[in-house]
């Protein structure tokens, strides 16, 4: 083999077959693995490297076996069969073949998935490509932590169906959800199902950086499943300086949709003009004009200088029209009539004419009148 011959002399290939130590052998292994992956080889010549290759896969010493592992783990030149013994033997052989060779076929890899356990598996999860097929497997056969760096790997690819199936075995695990929830690409049905899941920081992420209809975005924003943001939102209608509060919130990263959402639908005006004014780096004075300037074109400019997301602009010009509508009386009834009066402007918007969100809505707005009736008949009981 003529370039591996130019690198290694004849010692080094008889040490490498028939060295008296493993040490000896290893370091033979090692320097013939890295000139086969240096050099550029014919057809003949990868015949023959590969047959080399095999020797050192059946080399009883671990340390030269993981030489050729090690070595090779990202080259092309390995055989299959080769890739398949190592991915059997001991973990520091194993593990890093299976982190990156680009030998195993997808079957290859979801094979071992199901057969190979845990450290085999979180390891294959964090390859720099996984395939539906292998994620398949791993959402069907992967213990919590294999399942957890899977989903954690924007390079990973997931069917939609995958992703249902991991909250469905994994709606305890808080880890196992986070990770679904911070991929950079979700379903909206995906998205929808882990709102009922995870922690409220997930949750304000999910609302920040996903997809979501706009009937789950309100009912987000009226607290039924963010209660533990209620009394910082409350707080925001209460500050006495909201300007300086506002500019803390902006400083550790608080200032967010979601939290400007609920702080509108429960009629704190004041603290969300401030924060479109902190957002959008324009003076208090003009963003209010601008937010309750009477034509389309105001509110949309500065919602859109502020960064925030085009998705959910329905939902915020819903809230605004509603407060120009009402007039406040300081009552205990005027978050009530709000959350109200805004679900029915929001059943107005010609872009929610789906059925199910309509449906959901008249729901939801019986379940306000309700409780609103409910207050009123324990008030008068008492």
């Amino acid at each position: 083999m003529a370039t591996t011959r130019a690198a290694l002399t004849d010692d080094d290939i008889r040490t490498l077959v028939k060295g008296a130590t493993p040490d000896e052998r290893a370091v033979a292994a090692h320097k013939l693995c890295r000139n086969i992956d240096r050099y550029e080889l014919t057809g003949e010549e990868r015949v023959q490297a590969q047959e080399i290759l095999r020797v050192m896969a059946a080399d009883a010493a671990e340390l030269v076996r993981r030489a050729l592992a090690v070595t090779l783990k990202n080259s092309t030149v390995v055989p299959r069969d080769v890739a398949l013994k190592l991915a059997k033997d001991v973990e520091s052989i194993s593990l890093p073949m299976l982190s990156a060779s680009p030998v195993f076929t997808d079957e290859d890899l979801a094979e071992i998935v199901r057969l190979g356990g845990p450290v085999r598996q979180v390891v294959i999860a964090k390859r720099p490509r996984v395939s539906q097929t292998v994620t398949n497997a791993i959402v069907e056969y992967g213990v919590e932590r294999a399942v957890e760096a899977a989903c954690a790997n924007d390079n990973a690819d997931f069917a939609d169906r995958a992703l249902a199936k991991v909250i469905e075995r994994f709606e305890k695990s808080e880890r196992v959800l986070a990770a679904v929830a911070y991929r950079n690409v979700l379903p909206l049905a995906v998205t929808e199902k882990l709102i009922d899941l995870v922690s409220e920081e997930v949750r304000d992420h999910l609302l920040n950086h996903h997809a979501l209809s706009a009937e789950v975005a309100l009912e987000i924003a009226m607290g039924t499943k963010e209660r533990a943001t209620i009394d910082l939102v409350d707080q925001a209608g209460r500050a006495p300086d909201v300007k300086s509060f506002v500019g803390h919130l902006h400083k550790h990263e608080r200032l967010t949709a979601s939290l400007l959402l609920r702080a509108l639908a429960h009629g704190h005006m004041t603290f969300f003009e401030w924060s479109l004014a902190e957002l959008a780096s324009v003076p208090h004075h003009r963003t209010w004009l601008m937010i309750h300037d009477a034509g389309p074109l105001g509110l949309r400019a500065i919602y859109e200088r502020a960064g925030l997301p085009a998705r959910l602009f329905p939902a915020f010009r819903a809230g605004v029209d509603t407060f120009h509508s009402m007039e406040f009386d300081g009552g205990a009834k005027d978050r009530e009539r709000f959350q109200e009066r805004m679900l029915q402007r929001f059943l107005t918007q010609p872009a929610n004419a789906a059925r199910e969100d309509v449906e959901y809505l008249l729901e939801k707005m019986d379940r306000i009148s309700q409780e609103a009736r409910k207050t009123v008949r324990l008030s008068e009981s008492a």
